[in-house]
């Protein structure tokens, strides 16, 4: 890549980053009334409405998006995915071992490693389809798949196939793709289906605007912003803010500590 190229890029993420720093200032603000409200038994009934579900369902939603979205960016894409991978289990491990009742099992990062490996070998197919095609192929399959987890496809709650519940009771590998368990528990689930579709969503969109040059585009008018660093360093904020925010709480007597 020569260094007009490379100058590109950089721009690129710079603004690309501050949405990300921006998803994760929304995340760390939904994590800590999540802990004020499981952890600290402060009652908040209004965290438990269809609103406080479109906020956790819209930091989601960006990060899986954006995601897919860079997915095409640098060349250590196996390097990248299984960094995340392993962050994820790290964080499966740590909760699972300090706070066994807030346990994360298939969470965000473990999801979005796993996403990233899969899609170097299936992107030799994903190559081949039109990117506008592709693009509402993936975002369709992800909306009718979004109920996989409650055993049925369809729109929202509009069941259209029920799925048969015997592949509901097949323990840990089939909740990994979407078939869970009705044993099972994690305070930050993501399996492989529906969300898969969403990240190929981003990919698609990547093309859509990579070929119409609106990366470039977007750069040229768009100054730097704030929030851009926060992006870049996300994945050691994601793995530091729970604990952080957790201690500062704990300090403030919001939370109390067994015994």
């Amino acid at each position: 890549m020569d260094e007009k190229g490379q100058s590109r890029i950089s721009r690129r993420y710079d603004y690309l980053d501050a949405l990300r720093g921006l998803a994760l200032i929304s995340m760390i603000l939904y994590h800590g009334v999540w802990d004020l409200v499981y952890i600290g038994n402060v009652d908040w009934k209004w965290f438990r409405s269809d609103a406080a579900f479109i906020w956790q369902q819209s930091i989601c939603w960006t990060f899986v998006l954006l995601s897919g979205f860079c997915w095409m960016f640098g060349r250590r894409r196996l390097k990248r995915g299984l960094i995340v991978l392993g962050a994820g289990l790290l964080t499966s491990l740590v909760t699972w071992s300090f706070t066994y009742n807030e346990r994360v099992t298939f969470g965000i990062l473990t999801f979005l490693g796993t996403a990233m490996l899969v899609m170097i070998p299936l992107e030799k197919v994903l190559g081949k389809i039109p990117a506008k095609a592709g693009c509402v192929l993936g975002f369709a399959l992800f909306l009718i798949t979004r109920g996989i987890n409650d055993e049925y496809l369809g729109f929202g709650p509009a069941e259209i196939i029920r799925l048969p519940h015997g592949w509901y009771q097949k323990g840990l590998f089939m909740t990994f793709f979407g078939f869970t368990d009705e044993a099972f528990y994690s305070a930050d689930y993501f399996s492989v289906f529906p969300w898969i579709f969403l990240f190929v969503t981003g990919y698609f969109l990547y093309r859509i605007a990579r070929d119409r040059n609106l990366l470039d585009k977007i750069a040229d008018v768009v100054p730097r912003l704030p929030f851009s660093a926060l992006g870049r360093h996300s994945l050691l904020i994601y793995l530091l803010h729970q604990p952080v925010m957790y201690l500062v709480l704990v300090l403030l007597g919001v939370i109390k500590t067994p015994g």
